[in-house]
């Protein structure tokens, strides 16, 4: 039994390992193959993941793409709006300035048409005129000799001097402000104009037809043709800008690079200069200076470029300045042209008030006088002050020159001797330590003090030279005054011959003032017919203008219908254009979907692999279908849009025959244009078309609403149709790109709008410009000969501008060399002297080397050094300065070259102009020498011919003298310059002599270019029909001579003229002797003029003088201030330093005694064991030591007794220098006070001069008054003679004024760029503007010529008229004549009468002057004591400072004596050193003694000792006392020896200034003995002149008697005359009743023809009053139209922003439901799927609690069954035992399976494996109904088959947070927080796919089959074990029935 059970258990044991070993190897089979299966999903799942990752990149790549086209959005966005800005601001400065330019135009063609009026009216009048006369030419009998006289009548336009002249202004005046109330009324109804047309922009009628939107659509294509034309343009503009902007900007840089260049050269040069003059005056070392100067430079360069760029601002600045002035100096040289022609009319007015203002002259010449002399008496005081200040101011600067030299070289003597002394001192110091060498030094010291002696008096030399040098230049001063002297007597030479011409010139002026009066009865007549004339004139003027203004109005509405045709031609290209880029529009379209298409496709082929294919495939054809839609509906819409474009054409033919039919309208227009009532037709069509305007574009805003509401309903219907679309990322995509296409879509249409408003501006504009360009093309040609004219007039000008401005440059530069030149002639000297210094001491440093070497201290090698490298640098100055002057000499001789080429330019010029005057003047004599002779014939009868031939010879005569007084001011200037050039010091006074000079040139060549242009017009002018009209003149002369010959007795006649000649010679003569007398009184004031400025400069000196004193105290109080803190710093330094050395000897010295002290107390105790040898050496040294020291003490003594001899000799020197101090002041003060006397008379004398000077200035302001009175004269002549001329020549020119051109009516050609021509239009208005202002000038020169000889044309009319009554007169004038002639011959002794008079006052006058020369002495010598008191106050300030310097001086030496108290305890300190030193040796001594046992005798030496130490201290104390004894004395001796030379200079000063003031008494003297035997000679020559003239009177009385004896005689001859003149009367009277009957004719005539130009103004005025109201009440319906039209529009605008805003909310709340609905849906899914999850999961649940109950842990029962097959066989019923407790069975049924262990196995085993129905150890898995039978497959199949069914996950119930609702806008997000269930998974597959393409599809769910919580048992293998908490759950996803098992078991496999 027992053997049974144990086979049975082995057995058992057999079978249940190998159970063991088949379960080990199943599970590892299943392992192995689950991971087989892992491995495959792996690399399934690969091969998903990189073709997600490379859809996922595309996306990103889609995306950046995506943003970088916004980001180019945004920024072409921002450029566009820029682009309207500047667009905007563009418009409003074209358009401010067009508005400008419109209405100067029209101001402008209001005058043209003013001017052009009245300039027909003014021919008509001189055509009447004209024949009127020819008929009463015809008419008279005899040619009248009077006629000859009309020529030279002038017509006065303006004067105020007569009646007619008031009204004639007052005429003017109302014409002007008529013709600015019409261009007022102009200007606002214009501006009304322009108000209604924007009303009637702003407000059409709406409802128009389909035509009209045709036209919007062209309208659209223009705006924006014309927007890339306006980018292109302003491109193009910004471009040209950056381009010149770079070429300024390139100019400027190379022009401040230059000038920074420049600029550097110059700021070296004078760093350079001022570092010399450092060197030289002020500093003592040099090194310092030149660190300074270094320093100097770095901040020069530093603030060099801003100075420049500085200078470049300035100079641009200038550069517009002077642009700006040369634009208005042409402005008023323009304006001065046409007040020329004014002035010369008024120039004859002046000559007629000249009379009556000479005769007032007369008798307020006495009141006059008084008056001159209190002026002038202010005039020279004025004078005097500035002349002195000039002359002070430059004797000041030679002062200081001078005064700069000297404290150069006696600071250079001080530090010479300061140097010495420092050295002496350092010597002085160093004997105590050198006290061997102490008699060599002593001999080098007295080498040195004879050394320096032998400099001192060398530099008292050289100050003796500079003294001589000083007395020359003092010299020059002199011959340079004396030069000035002999150029003011030349000057006074030229006064008294001008003196004479204004003599001559005055008598001249009385005669034509005669002429004058008789001219002025003449014109007063004139005038009256004048103003009658003008009157008519002005009524035909405002006729004319109505006319021109209709004119125009009709030439407006032709160019707007051609602005018409313009547009509709742009239309049709920018139709074409629109079209093109539709196309390209639907080709971009068109490949948007082939790329969507292929995107599509690729999305195809990636879910082709995963399981929902069928679901996605469909989805994706559904979408492609919409897209084919899409595509059907664009091709749609672009046959809709070819049919439009077809329809565009068919309109665009239209169109073109529309034109067609316009332009023959046009034709026909143009034709009936001339009829007034056709402009109103075309007024009223012009209106039609604007209101066609209007309502077009009315319609084009309804048109933009239904458009802009009908893009609103695409959009809707788009989103709506993207919502329905599945949320994929492409149709969000399309969505925004949808939303983003309306915003493009509304911009557009706003920019197009804003472009609209600006075209309809801008061709407002160009209407208004193109009006404007009217009338202009006939003024074109007549501006452009003008131009040639002007332009050779202003190059004439140029040249002589640029000639000026050579001269006055190179002036400029001589100026500038030459102060250049002074300047460095004067460094160069100073760098001599200083040179020569500088060597002398570099040669006494070298000898003291060579002598004592190895006492050189190292400071004085520094110095040497230093002087070595200063030597160095003032070499190479020194040689830049001398290339330098020699570059400045050669550019002064160039310039002198050039000088002198311009002076013989100048002389070349003016022998052209002598020969071209010569010319000129040979001309006039031939011309005028017929009628000169006949005139000498006639002028004994006629007065008038007499008048003419004075004139002539007169305007000779002016010619002739103007000539010569040039040419010797520019000989005398000339002269001036060659002197200066050869004297340095007179540079500046040459220089500005030359530039006058030049400008006086300048001034005479423009005069002599003024009198060449009118003689050439005189010439011009003296023409063929001048040398007729001079022929026939001649002959009527011929005839009037012999008809007069006839009458009168010619013998008795000539004989009074004789007598008259002879009388009017005496008259010349006596006026001869006059003008002597007065020249000789000039020559007087010439003398005293140069005696005045001697004067001035005596002033000048004191002055100088004054100011000196002031400079030297102040350098004084500044020396002694600066010398005293110095001195004091460096000593106390010195000393401080000295004691410290001494202080650590002393300390040295002790601490060695101290030692030496141990040591004796150390060999005092211990034993006497020293070597002998030793002590005795130190003995003997000790000897030496103390002969040495008594050695010294001898040479002290010797000395101290030197010293104290020369202290006595410096003692007596400064006595004796004190006693010559005290006989200079004396002498000083003898000097003042003969220098003050000699200033009173220099004073005076300046006076005496002013007064001249003052005299002198009116004479010569006479003399030009009277050279323009002539000039005017002469111009009045040449007007005259040219006015004739000019009769014919102005009237054929008025004729071709006065035609009107044709307009041209060609079609204008299109061009492209529309803005280049705006810019165009406006540089032609510009130049149009300034055609406009030369034609206007034209007309009115036209006007006043015609005016001009209209007057004349009357003149010779009444003239003809009044021929037979002049005849009359004539005979009565001829018995005038004799009455007249007796009359004239007493007013001609009455005038001579009154020169007399005049002269004798005028000789009372220069005496009263010399009264007051004379009190003006005694005021200059009131001042002089002033300034001698000034004098004396200086003096004593002078005193105080020197007080001061004294009391500094005090300080100064009591700072020494410390300084001296210093060194005497420094030497204290040393001799006690020296004390402890012996101290030590005598210890060591006593050390030796107590060694040998010799104290007695060291004893005796240390006595012997002591008492040479005491005397040696007493000689130091008294050698240092001697010592501050000494240089004490050497100071005072110094500073003595320095007053002595200040008082020295002085003296020679005082003694040079005395010689001069004596020499210029002598001359003074002279020239009063002179000047007062002058006057009495003068008193007897004018005695005699008056015994003369009384015997001339006597004789003219008899003549007058023989003369009145004759007149009676000749009256007899002329009552005969008398009666045959009466007849010729009676019959001139007929003629008389003739010519006034025809006057009276016309008179009616032209009465006739201003009632019918009346009658005509009415029915015109009748006509526009009544278009007038038609317009309005059209303008008032408009207006009713157009405020309807507003308020519709507004009511509109409001319901269409109503129904956006309505929109916008559907919109959005659409949008938010449709979101809404897709998350409840969702949300209701979510809720299925987690009720179906909680389901499963408590089914499960309670099949695991089912299944686990009988469960035990594998592990366990392993170990247990393994256990029991390891115990022995005794045992293994225990074992038993103790599994049966732990699974729980009771012992009995224990017992009973024990004892049943022999049975079998195979219940047992079927159980395990699960064959039993009934086994509760087997989970029941529910089975589908497509699987076979568990039985039938094996384990693996089975356990996966397990898994397959616990796969399908279980869920938790649906979390609804708010964070989980998705915004409205989240593009391309469509993610829900809540996970689907697996029906919906399979359902949108695709959607999920595109939008979480992160996440992982194979993730596998957790296990619903495993249970959630793990139950208490212990372990057991992986795939038995549930699910921890700890274990990652995932969120389920779709998976394929391949990979879900494989996935499953990767997952647990990685856990």
């Amino acid at each position: 039994m027992a053997s049974w059970l144990g086979g049975l258990g082995s057995g058992l044991g057999q079978s249940l390992g190998q159970v063991g070993d088949s379960l080990s190897s199943l599970t590892g089979q299943i392992s192995s193959f689950t991971k087989d299966i892992l491995l495959e999903g792996a690399e399934e799942v690969g091969d998903a993941a990189t073709e997600l990752h490379v859809s996922n990149s595309r996306l990103r790549e889609i995306e950046s793409i995506n943003a970088a086209q916004k980001f180019e959005n945004e920024r072409l966005k921002k450029v566009c709006s820029d682009l309207e800005e500047k667009h905007e601001a563009a418009e409003l400065q074209i358009k401010q300035l067009s508005i400008e330019y419109r209405n100067q135009l029209q101001q402008k063609e209001v005058e043209i048409s003013h001017l052009k009026a009245r300039q027909n009216a003014l021919q008509e009048q001189l055509q009447k005129v004209q024949t009127a006369a020819q008929s009463a030419q015809i008419g008279a009998a005899v040619v009248p000799p009077a006629a000859t006289s009309a020529s030279y009548v002038p017509v006065v336009r303006r004067s105020s001097g007569f009646e007619g002249d008031d009204m004639d202004f007052g005429d003017v005046i109302w014409s002007q402000q008529e013709i600015n109330r019409l261009s007022n009324e102009v200007s606002r109804l214009e501006s009304e104009v322009d108000h209604w047309k924007q009303i009637a922009l702003s407000s059409k009628v709406q409802g128009t037809n389909d035509a009209e939107q045709s036209e919007i659509c062209k309208l659209q294509n223009i705006v924006k043709e014309l927007k890339q034309n306006l980018s292109q343009e302003i491109d193009e503009h910004q471009h040209e800008l950056s381009v010149l902007q770079d070429a300024h900007r390139q100019k400027l840089a190379e022009i401040s690079r230059r000038h920074r260049e420049e600029l550097s050269e110059y700021e070296e040069r004078i760093e350079e200069l001022e570092n010399q003059l450092q060197q030289d005056g002020v500093s003592t070392d040099a090194t310092d200076d030149s660190k300074i100067s270094e320093q100097k430079k770095k901040p020069w360069n530093a603030e060099g470029g801003k100075e420049e760029l500085q200078v470049v601002k300035d100079l641009e600045d200038e550069i517009r300045k002077l642009n700006h002035k040369l634009s208005s100096a042409k402005e008023e040289n323009k304006i001065l042209m046409k007040e020329q022609e004014l002035a010369k009319a008024e120039k004859i007015q002046i000559m007629q008030e000249y009379e009556s203002l000479k005769s007032d002259f007369r008798m307020l010449q006495s009141s006059v006088a008084e008056q001159d002399g209190l002026l002038k008496e202010q005039e020279k005081k004025l004078q005097s002050k500035t002349a002195l200040s000039e002359d002070v101011i430059r004797l000041q600067q030679a002062l200081l020159e001078a005064e700069n030299e000297i404290a150069r070289l006696s600071s250079l003597n001080q530090e010479g001797l300061k140097k010495e002394l420092t050295v002496g001192q350092s010597k002085n110091e160093s004997i105590p330590t050198y006290t061997v060498d102490q008699n060599l030094e002593l001999n080098q010291l007295r080498e040195e003090l004879e050394r320096k002696e032998h400099e001192l008096n060398e530099s008292i030399a050289e100050r003796e030279t500079l003294i001589s040098e000083l007395e020359e230049l003092d010299k020059q001063n002199q011959e340079a005054t004396q030069h000035m002297i002999t150029l003011k007597e030349q000057l006074s030479k030229q006064h008294t011959e001008t003196d004479s011409i204004i003599k001559q010139l005055k008598f001249d002026i009385d005669f034509e003032r005669k002429k004058v009066s008789e001219l002025e009865t003449e014109k007063m007549e004139t005038f009256k017919e004048l103003d009658n004339q003008k009157e008519k004139l002005s009524q035909c003027s405002y006729a004319l203008n109505d006319l021109h203004i209709s004119k125009q109005q009709l030439q407006d509405s032709i160019k707007d219908l051609q602005d018409q045709l313009r547009k509709s031609q742009d239309c049709n290209l920018h139709n074409k254009k629109e079209i093109g880029e539709l196309q390209e529009k639907l080709k971009e379209r068109e490949e948007e979907l082939s790329a969507c298409l292929s995107k599509l496709m690729e999305n195809k082929n990636q879910e082709s692999k995963y399981p929902c294919q069928d679901v996605i495939i469909t989805e994706k054809e559904a979408e492609i279908a919409k897209l084919q839609n899409d595509i059907l509906e664009n091709k749609q819409l672009n046959e809709d849009l070819e049919k439009s474009l077809s329809d565009l054409r068919t309109e665009n033919g239209k169109l073109t025959a529309a034109i067609e039919e316009l332009k023959q309208e046009l034709n026909d227009a143009i034709s009936e244009k001339e009829k007034v009532y056709l402009e109103k037709d075309t007024v009223v069509e012009a209106l039609k078309m604007e209101k066609r305007q209007l309502e077009s574009e009315l319609n084009q805003t309804e048109k933009r609403l239904l458009e802009e509401a009908q893009k609103y309903k695409q959009t809707i219907e788009e989103l709506s149709n993207a919502r329905s679309m599945d949320t994929t990322a492409l149709q969000l995509e399309h969505e925004r790109l949808v939303k983003l296409n309306q915003e493009k879509d509304f911009k557009i249409g706003e920019l197009q709008r804003t472009i609209e408003q600006m075209e309809t501006d801008y061709q407002e504009t160009k209407e208004m410009l193109t009006t404007s360009l009217g009338g202009q093309q006939q003024l074109t040609e007549l501006i452009k000969e003008k131009e040639a004219s002007l332009e050779k007039f202003k190059s004439q000008a140029l040249q002589v501008k640029q000639e000026l401005e050579e001269h006055m440059k190179i002036s400029k530069k001589q100026d500038a060399l030459k102060q250049n030149l002074e300047e460095k002639d004067r460094s160069l000297a100073v760098m001599k002297e200083e040179n020569n210094h500088l060597k002398e001491e570099i040669e006494r440093l070298k000898d003291q080397q060579s002598r004592s070497a190895h006492v050189v201290e190292p400071k004085t090698l520094d110095i040497i050094v230093e002087l070595e490298s200063e030597v160095t640098q003032l070499k190479v100055i020194k040689n830049n300065l001398e290339e330098e002057i020699e570059v400045y000499k050669k550019t002064i001789e160039d310039q002198n070259q050039t000088t002198v080429q311009l002076q013989r330019s100048l002389q070349e010029q003016r022998k052209e102009i002598d020969e071209s005057k010569f010319q000129c003047e040979q001309m006039n004599v031939t011309h005028e020498r017929l009628s000169l002779e006949k005139d000498e014939e006639i002028k004994n009868l006629q007065k008038t011919i007499e008048q003419i031939k004075t004139q002539l010879h007169k305007e000779r005569q002016i010619i002739q003298t103007d000539s010569p007084d040039l040419f010797q001011e520019t000989k005398v200037q000339t002269l001036n310059g060659e002197n200066g050039n050869e004297k340095h010091d007179l540079s500046k006074a040459e220089i500005e002599r030359l530039v006058k000079g030049i400008k006086e040139r300048e001034m005479e060549i423009k005069l002599l270019n003024e009198k060449n242009v009118s003689l050439s017009q005189q010439i011009d002018q003296l023409s063929k029909d001048e040398v007729g009209k001079l022929t026939r003149i001649i002959q009527e002369k011929d005839l009037e001579i012999q008809a007069l010959n006839a009458r009168v007795s010619s013998a008795s006649y000539r004989q009074d003229v004789l007598c008259l000649q002879q009388q009017l010679q005496a008259y010349v003569i006596e006026r001869e002797q006059v003008l002597a007398v007065l020249s000789e009184k000039t020559r007087e004031n010439s003398q005293l003029k140069t005696d005045y400025r001697n004067i001035m400069d005596m002033v000048a000196a004191k002055e100088a003088a004054l100011v000196r004193l002031q400079e030297e105290n102040q350098k004084l109080s500044n020396r002694a201030e600066n010398s005293s803190q110095d001195m004091s710093r460096e000593t106390i330094q010195n000393l401080s330093r000295i004691i410290r050395e001494k202080d650590i000897e002393i300390d040295a010295l002790s601490q060695k005694c101290q030692t030496l002290l141990t040591v004796l107390q150390t060999s005092s105790t211990g034993t006497d064991n020293g070597s002998g040898g030793v002590n005795s050496n130190q003995f003997e040294e000790l000897l030496q030591e103390r002969d040495k020291l008594k050695q010294q003490v001898k040479k002290m003594e010797e000395w101290k007794q030197q010293v104290i001899t020369t202290v006595q000799n410096m003692q007596h020197e400064s006595a004796h220098l004190q006693e010559e101090l005290h006989k200079l002041q004396a002498q000083i003060s003898v000097e003042s006070d003969s220098n003050s006397k000699l200033q009173v008379d220099y004073n005076g004398l300046i006076q005496s001069y002013e007064q001249n000077e003052i005299k002198l200035k009116s004479f010569s302001q006479e003399l030009a008054q009277v050279q323009h009175s002539i000039g005017q004269l002469h111009n009045t002549k040449d007007l005259l003679l040219s006015k004739l001329d000019l009769v014919t020549p102005s009237v054929a020119m008025a004729s071709t004024g006065s035609q009107l051109p044709g307009i041209q009516y060609s079609a204008p050609e299109v061009l492209s760029d529309e803005s280049k021509l705006v810019q165009k239009e406006v540089e032609q208005l510009k130049k149009k503007l300034q055609e406009k202002d030369l034609t206007i000038r034209t007309l009115q020169e036209n006007n006043q010529r015609l005016s001009d000889s209209v007057a004349t044309a009357s003149e010779i009319e009444r003239k003809s008229q009044e021929g037979t009554e002049s005849e009359l007169r004539q005979i009565k004038e001829k018995h005038d004549v004799l009455q007249k002639s007796l009359r004239e011959k007493d007013i001609l002794i009455k005038s001579k009468s009154d020169q007399l008079l005049s002269v004798s006052e005028n000789l009372s006058n220069k005496e009263n002057e010399n009264e007051v020369l004379k009190q003006a002495v005694t005021n200059l010598k009131e001042r002089n004591l002033i300034l001698e008191m000034d004098i004396r106050k200086l003096k004593e300030e002078n005193e105080e400072i020197v007080a001061k310097c004294r009391e500094k001086e005090t300080e100064f030496r009591a700072l020494q004596e410390t300084n001296m108290q210093f060194s005497m305890m420094l030497k204290e300190k040393e001799f006690e050193s020296h004390s402890m030193k012996e101290k030590a040796l005598a210890f060591e001594k006593l050390l030796k003694e107590k060694e040998q046992g010799k104290t007695g005798e060291l004893n005796q030496l240390l006595n012997e000792v002591k008492s040479m130490q005491e005397k040696a201290v007493t000689f130091q104390q008294e050698r240092d006392q001697v010592m501050v004894a000494l240089k004490q004395k050497q100071m005072e001796s110094s500073a003595l020896q320095s007053e002595i030379q200040h008082l020295r200079e002085k003296e020679q000063r005082l003694n040079q200034e005395l010689e001069r003031l004596r020499n210029h008494l002598l001359e003074m003297e002279d020239s009063y003995t002179r000047e007062a035997l002058a006057a009495e000679d003068r008193e007897v020559k004018l005695r005699k002149k008056v015994l003369v003239l009384e015997e001339k009177l006597l004789s003219s009385s008899t003549a007058v008697e023989n003369a009145s004896h004759q007149a009676s005689l000749q009256v007899e001859s002329l009552q005969e005359q008398l009666n045959l003149v009466s007849k010729q009367r009676d019959e001139t009277v007929l003629q008389l009743t003739i010519s006034q009957d025809q006057v009276k004719q016309y008179a009616l005539s032209l009465a006739n023809l201003q009632m019918v130009l009346e009658q005509m103004q009415q029915e015109e005025k009748a006509m526009y009053s009544a278009e007038l109201e038609k317009h309005q009440k059209q303008t008032a319906e408009w207006k009713k139209k157009a405020e309807n039209l507003e308020e519709k529009v507004v009511s509109l605008q409001e319901r269409l922003e109503e129904a956006n805003a309505a929109l916008d909310a559907a919109s959005r709340l659409t949008e938010q439901l449709d979101i809404k609905e897709e998350q409840i849906e969702e949300l209701k899914k979510e809720g299925e799927l987690r009720r179906e999850m909680l389901e499963d999961v408590q089914n499960k649940l309670m099949n695991l609690m089912n299944s686990t109950e009988g469960k035990v842990d594998k592990l366990l029962m392993r170990n247990l069954f393994v256990g029991h097959f390891h115990t022995p066989k005794n045992k293994r019923p225990e074992v038993l035992r103790l599994m049966g407790s732990i699974l729980g069975i009771k012992k009995e049924e224990l017992d009973q399976l024990l004892s049943e262990e022999q049975r079998g196995v195979t219940r047992w085993v079927t159980g395990w494996l699960g064959g039993g129905a009934g086994s509760k150890s087997v989970p029941n898995t529910p089975l589908r109904p497509t699987h076979q039978n568990i039985f039938n497959s094996s384990f693996s199949e089975l356990f996966v088959k397990f898994l397959e069914t616990e796969s399908c996950p279980s869920l938790p119930p649906p979390k609804l947070s708010v964070h989980d609702m998705k915004p409205l806008g989240a593009a391309g997000t469509g993610q829900t927080t809540s996970t689907p269930s697996n029906s919906q998974m399979q359902d949108s597959a695709v959607s999920g796919m595109s939008r979480r393409p992160d996440t992982n599809s194979f993730l596998a769910p957790r296990s619903a089959a495993v249970p959630l919580i793990t139950p208490a048992g212990g372990s057991g293998h992986l795939l038995m074990k549930p699910i921890s908490d700890a274990l990652p759950t995932f969120t389920p996803l779709p998976v394929s029935p391949d990979a879900s098992a494989g996935a499953v078991l990767k997952d647990l496999l990685k856990q």
